[in-house]
């Protein structure tokens, strides 16, 4: 029996994400790695040193996510999966057999560029299959991926570190090697899944955009209203584009529309670095050090973060296109100052080896999880489906390729600097984030309009019509419609047909009864 289409697009989606675990891995897996006895015996990396191993992965896929803009358009959707998954296994090969720092730095530095690829292609590729109704659900999917990596990579991390002793180097380099599994799975078989339909249409493959369509929407019926309705929504859509959109990374910047969308995205990827994010995924245990709690604690409670990660991922998929992305946007910056509030003062309050309070210890560790689940049910997974929606045809792998650079921009910044701040000002440097927080809940609140269940190409309408002051608008008043009023005269046409077609057998049989 066949599956219903929303759940083939589902499963679709479920596939293509295998490209997240990798980043996911690597977030969860570097700073234990780094953090490992064998590790430090083995290369007694500085501080500097230390972020730069985490920092060149991230710079490295900065670079590959502006390349990902270039192959996406003219590649396609699924090659760029694949050559994302090809670059990356070279470079987890030479992460895994590094015998000093500067190959290690090289094989982050390719593995950044692999992952570079995959994460900005990825969610575009998902949200040009989905049904507007569950195209959040199915781009969230990216940072439930990025939770299921982190997840395998902190309790394997836990596992090495426990069971393998400091003078063996399998300690670190086990973790290392089993991110290379999933890019071999993904580069194997992601040339088996189909096409973005939208990409084939708007490169003169029309017909079999259509049957992708069909594929995608309705078994294989080419003449399914919604499939004929959507198929000329997108033709039409990228008609305009051709003649009147944004068509090069520079028309980006001139197009105001285009350009509203453009910083929207940009703000949204940069605010999630600000966030504070990254400087607990990547140095946890000094953090957890901070507060006096050994490394093989902290590898534990990690185990359990990622847990709870993975928790609060699963609802944003089952809830984000009903709540919407707005107030979940808004919402989540304003949690996450609070926990950054409390561990601030937790650190200010009972300073770093000067006190040995129990109960410091473990509030610290409670409002870590805290924040990881608030973070990871509204602003981590909306990083991804926002900025895969809101762009045209012709500018969504340019917009988002810049959207993304601009997050492992934030992201290599974040790398780097932290060791150094907290070596430097202490609990000072977390008040940074809350800050950081704050502004990001007043931005979106004043600049982001909803989106959910807006179909793609009627996203141009509401950018380029509806204020920039947000709270000011009525949503309804920029409602296009036009994706239902298609899929009316669709039906309304296979009615009339399928009446014809009943008139003409009833005639027919009674004709031949006749005779």
């Amino acid at each position: 029996m066949a599956l219903p289409p929303k759940v083939y697009q589902f499963l679709v989606s479920v596939f293509a994400s295998v490209g997240s675990i990798l980043y996911g891995y690597d977030l969860g897996v570097i700073a234990e790695a780094i953090a490992s006895d064998n590790f430090n015996m083995q290369f007694h990396p500085t501080k500097a040193e230390q972020g730069a191993v985490v920092s060149v992965f991230t710079g490295g896929a900065f670079f590959g996510a502006m390349f990902s803009g270039v192959a996406g358009d003219y590649l396609g959707r699924r090659s760029t999966i694949l050559l994302g998954s090809i670059i990356f296994i070279l470079g987890g090969a030479l992460q895994t057999g590094a015998q000093s720092l500067d190959y290690l730095y090289a094989g982050r530095c390719i593995a950044g560029l692999g992952v570079g690829f995959l994460v900005m292609i990825i969610p575009l590729y998902q949200a040009e299959l989905a049904h507007p109704d569950i195209r959040g659900m199915v781009t969230a999917l990216q940072q439930f991926m990025l939770g299921i990596g982190s997840l395998v990579a902190s309790w394997c991390a836990y596992g090495t570190y426990t069971n393998f002793s400091a003078d063996n180097s399998a300690q670190w380099r086990v973790p290392l090697g089993i991110q290379i599994v999933p890019a071999v799975i993904l580069a194997a078989l992601i040339m088996f899944f189909p096409e973005s339909p939208r990409w084939l249409i708007d490169h003169g493959q029309a017909e079999k955009g259509l049957r992708t369509l069909a594929r995608l929407h309705s078994h294989g019926n080419e003449s399914d209203p919604w499939v004929q309705a959507e198929y000329n929504q997108i033709q039409d859509a990228i008609s305009f584009e051709h003649e009147h959109e944004a068509k090069s990374y520079f028309e980006l910047f001139k197009s105001k529309s285009s350009f509203r969308r453009l910083i929207l995205v940009t703000a949204i990827q940069a605010s999630v670095q600000m966030t504070g994010v990254s400087a607990i995924q990547y140095y946890s245990p000094t953090i957890f050090a901070q507060i006096g709690i050994p490394t093989g604690d902290t590898l534990k409670y990690q185990g359990i973060n990622s847990i709870i990660a993975l928790i609060a991922q699963a609802l944003c998929i089952a809830f984000i296109d009903k709540l919407g992305r707005r107030w979940t946007m808004i919402g989540g910056n304003l949690g996450n100052m609070v926990t950054f509030i409390i561990a601030t003062a937790l650190l200010a309050s009972f300073p770093p080896g000067e006190s040995k309070n129990l109960g410091a210890e473990w509030g610290f560790i409670i409002v870590t999880w805290v924040y990881n689940f608030c973070f990871s049910c509204t602003n981590g997974p909306l990083s991804w489906i926002v900025p895969a929606e809101v762009f045209d045809t012709r500018t969504r792998a340019k917009g988002v390729s810049i959207g993304v650079m601009v997050s492992f921009a934030f992201n290599t910044l974040i790398g780097q600097v932290t060791p150094i701040a907290m070596e430097s000002v202490g609990w000072r440097y977390y008040i940074l984030f809350v800050v950081c927080n704050f502004t990001n809940a007043l931005f979106f609140w004043a600049f982001q309009p909803e989106t959910k269940k807006r179909p793609l190409e009627e996203m141009n309408y509401l950018f380029t019509n509806a204020p920039l002051f947000v709270p000011t608008m009525n949503m309804k008043d920029y409602e296009q419609h036009d994706l239902e009023n298609r899929l009316e005269e669709a039906e309304r046409k296979a009615s009339i047909s399928s009446h014809v077609e009943e008139s003409d057998r009833g005639y027919q049989e009674t004709a031949a009864k006749i005779s």
